[in-house]
């Protein structure tokens, strides 16, 4: 399989053909590494990780928690 290197605004880029793009799982906006390996180009899907509230607040512990900052007195509107 083939691409040609095209010029896009000040960068290069190449379109990856659909059977391929099928293969690997990407679509129009997927997020993918670039990675040099050798003399070639590697590129392959990132993993897009989601948090939510529980998993965040499970990685705080005594180590983790810190007490509050004063940051001086208020100087715009951010005083509600």
């Amino acid at each position: 399989m083939h691409a040609t290197v095209q010029k896009w605004g000040n960068s290069l880029a190449f379109r990856i053909p659909r059977e391929l793009a099928k293969e690997v799982h990407v679509s129009q906006g997927s997020v993918v590494e670039l990675k040099v390996v050798g003399e070639g180009v590697l590129f392959r899907p990132t993993r897009r990780t989601s948090w939510s509230l529980a998993r965040m607040l499970r990685r705080v512990n005594k180590n983790t928690l810190h007490s509050e900052t004063d940051w001086g007195q208020a100087v715009g509107r951010e005083v509600w």
